[in-house]
């Protein structure tokens, strides 16, 4: 082949090969730290919306399996003078009383119409994130009231991981109905207010809260979760008051079955 066959980039001269990148310590580097951002950004991701999404669907089945085995349990009967000597101290129409549950353990089912028709959580005693709040859902406050008894029925729920049970709480409206499920039947408040606390503001779990002098007359229901959703310099607390108790032999309340297909 003679000269004159060979490609040309000028004439009388060859096409010079293309520069090879030099690899350098600081491109290497800057490449390791744009994969370590992409990575954290999809592992903030999981944590804020995926994760969440799919461990509340969890949370929600393991509540719907409870309260399905609630339902087919045999029905247990309302105690009577004769069977309890002490029935009668309860008075006519008082709701049946709960024992005070030990860390962990799982006593009844939040349900909040409001949030959705398959909004249910499992509630277990205690607060803390490491037996209770993360792998169950909705802690009870020891020693607060348990549900229909007077005093302040409280409890505590992420908004911003873990399933988020409580993430929607401030949309809450007056009067929306708060149930709590347990075998014996259904405990329904009516929401009333929300109001923001700071970190240490703990007078909200009083028998009346925000009131240390005052004897409690009036069953409610304290709702207590981080402010804003993904921090936690305040605290959004939520209150309701009693309103009823269906026993499960009458049927869910109108609450849980109204606009039900």
């Amino acid at each position: 082949m003679s000269t004159a066959d060979q490609p040309l980039t000028r004439r009388g001269s060859r096409r010079r090969p293309p520069r090879r990148r030099r690899v350098t310590v600081l491109g290497v580097l800057g490449d390791l730290l744009l994969t370590a951002g992409v990575l954290v950004l999809l592992f903030v991701a999981w944590q804020l919306w995926i994760g969440d999404a799919i461990i509340g669907a969890k949370f929600k089945s393991e509540a719907d399996s409870l309260t399905q085995e609630w339902a087919s349990a045999p029905a247990t009967p309302a105690p009577t003078p004769d069977a309890d000597p002490d029935a009668d101290a309860l008075g006519p129409g008082e709701p049946p009383a709960l024992a005070q549950p030990g860390n962990g353990e799982v006593f009844g089912v939040l349900r909040i119409p409001r949030l959705g028709p398959d909004y249910q959580f499992k509630l277990a005693g205690g607060v803390s994130a490491a037996v209770t709040l993360d792998p169950i859902g909705i802690g009870h406050y020891p020693d607060t009231a348990m549900p229909g008894q007077t005093g302040n029925f409280a409890i505590a729920g992420h908004r911003g991981s873990h399933g988020a049970p409580f993430a929607d709480l401030p949309s809450l409206r007056v009067g929306d109905s708060v149930v709590v499920e347990t075998p014996d039947g259904w405990y329904t408040y009516g929401f009333r207010n929300l109001e923001y606390v700071r970190p240490d503001g703990v007078q909200v779990l009083l028998p009346v809260p925000q009131a240390p002098e005052v004897l409690a007359t009036d069953k409610v229901i304290t709702m207590t979760t981080c402010s804003p959703r993904y921090g936690f310099s305040e605290r959004a607390i939520a209150y309701g008051v009693f309103d009823s108790f269906t026993p499960r032999a009458d049927g869910p309340p109108a609450s849980l079955t109204e606009g039900a297909a």
